[in-house]
């Protein structure tokens, strides 16, 4: 399955949730936003959300600072 994270085409084996896509990706999904196919997701909707070959994702990561 082949995605495009964040402008970068990246290949996975086997299908992925968004939740699984961001284990792989050792995010965590409190301090993530997830964009899928131009839309946010809501975070209760990553464990269910299937990825198809050719999504676009876009992931914005929260940092703190001071």
């Amino acid at each position: 399955m082949k995605l495009i994270i964040n402008g970068k085409t990246k290949e996975y084996q086997e299908s992925l949730t968004v939740q699984q896509l961001l284990q792989k990706l050792n995010l965590s999904p409190d301090r993530v936003v997830v964009e899928l196919n131009r839309q946010i997701l809501s975070p209760d909707i990553h464990v269910k959300t299937q990825l198809k070959s050719e999504d676009t994702i876009e992931l914005v990561q929260f940092v703190g600072g001071g």
